[in-house]
């Protein structure tokens, strides 16, 4: 569906086809408490996900302003053992291969809560963090990682050169498909990076959103869903160059890209590899974005009809994850407090707290067990292997999971 109003965020094109629309939601992080339970409609927004034609970058015409979204989060990244395990490998790697040590500079944009620094720390490395959100920025220093409580922009990349000089690497993981002027941080990061060194970028690839029906990534927070190919010219505007990519299982498919200042390193065969994997599976062609919302569509039934055939069965269902993907498949699927008890989560900062929109109460993990649901939805699928290791004990009682994508299955 052609759309009248679209501006391409990255190219600057007007012409854009409108993928999917998944209605009006709430603020997917919005968790709320007992006391500001809206006694109406709390605030909406468009949902919908387009398509640039002339770089084929996915993205959301409609934009919530970062400061809204993210100066206050609740999100924080050591709750997950997974993510821990995952950035400090990811830590031993970066250090042996480009050679850090004490005389270098790592700077890492949306920091969190230093589950990642904190490793470069421990090892004598200089790393600075950059963290919007304050009351995340304050346990990362915590943890001895000094943090700056800022947006990343162009202009702030210029403060830290004045303060700190160029950095060596430059680490953005699960950042990059939030920023809305995505020329603006290219642009920072080119100016913040050294001549010899490496930005090293992971997102969820929209390759894999598309292939495995993900359709819950999609929520006000990310702004794009990157394939490779629009990538290309997006770095190339601002002098940088993509030189190695990885795929990675994390977060139901994701890619780590490494770019660094145009011709300064060999390009790896990997990046010609995906970029030839992705239009001979179709990033080209209108058919690889019809044919996603349509199976969206089918696959909102099938998981419907099945959470209404287990309540016709008298089963009591939870739900597990109070996840921002989790928001966006409730409020999508329109599956609330009719359907479910309650989400269990294992994060402090949740609980006691109510999802948006759909308002079902926050609990501990360990209520999964006590209270003991027939069927508990698992809403963060993207850690399927850690929790159900975590809840194994209730699973041994006869508690079975909801795995909800990219087929409804029952475990």
């Amino acid at each position: 569906m052609n759309m009248k109003d679209f501006l391409c965020k990255s190219c600057g094109s007007r012409k854009g086809d409108l993928i999917l629309d998944l209605g009006v939601q709430p603020l997917a992080n919005n968790l709320l408490l007992q006391s500001n339970l809206p006694d109406g409609e709390e605030p909406k927004y468009p949902l919908r996900l387009a398509v640039c034609l002339d770089c084929l970058l996915m993205q959301l015409p409609e934009i919530i302003p970062p400061t809204k979204l993210f100066s206050e989060y609740i999100y924080f990244s050591s709750f997950s053992d997974a993510m821990l395990k995952h950035a400090k490998a990811a830590t031993t790697d970066y250090i042996k291969e480009f050679d850090l040590g004490k005389e270098s500079q790592v700077v890492e944009v949306a920091s969190n809560d230093g589950y990642m620094l904190q490793y470069f720390v421990r090892s004598g490395i200089p790393a600075l963090g950059i963290e919007p959100a304050a009351n995340i920025a304050s346990e990362a220093r915590k943890k001895g990682v000094e943090t700056v409580t800022e947006f990343f922009t162009l202009d702030l990349a210029g403060r830290v050169i004045a303060e700190k000089g160029q950095a060596d690497l430059i680490l953005g993981n699960n950042v990059f498909a939030h920023v809305p002027d995505t020329n603006d941080f290219v642009a920072g990061i080119a100016a913040l990076l050294k001549k010899q060194g490496r930005a090293v970028l992971e997102f969820p690839w929209g390759h894999e959103m598309v292939r495995n029906l993900e359709f819950d990534t999609i929520y006000h927070e990310h702004v794009f869903y990157f394939n490779l190919t629009p990538l290309i010219p997006l770095f190339g505007r601002h002098g940088l160059e993509i030189i190695k990519v990885q795929k990675l299982p994390i977060h139901g498919g994701s890619l780590r890209v490494f770019a660094s200042q145009s011709g300064q390193f060999a390009v790896d065969p990997s990046v010609t590899e995906i970029l030839e994997q992705e239009e001979d599976e179709g990033v080209k062609t209108a058919a690889y974005y019809t044919d996603f919302a349509k199976s969206v569509v089918i696959l909102k039934e099938e998981l419907v009809n099945l959470l209404a055939d287990l309540k016709n069965k008298d089963a009591s269902i939870a739900a597990y994850g109070a996840s921002a993907k989790g928001s966006t498949l409730l409020n999508f699927c329109g599956v609330g407090l009719e359907t479910l008890d309650f989400v269990a989560d294992r994060s402090t900062y949740k609980q006691g707290r109510y999802t948006p929109g759909t308002h079902l109460p926050i609990v501990s993990s360990e209520d999964l067990l006590e209270k003991q649901p027939d069927y508990a939805l698992l809403l963060t699928w993207n850690f399927a292997d850690e929790i159900l290791r975590q809840q194994e004990e209730y699973r041994k009682r006869g508690g079975k999971f909801i795995i909800p994508l990219p087929k409804a299955t029952i475990v």
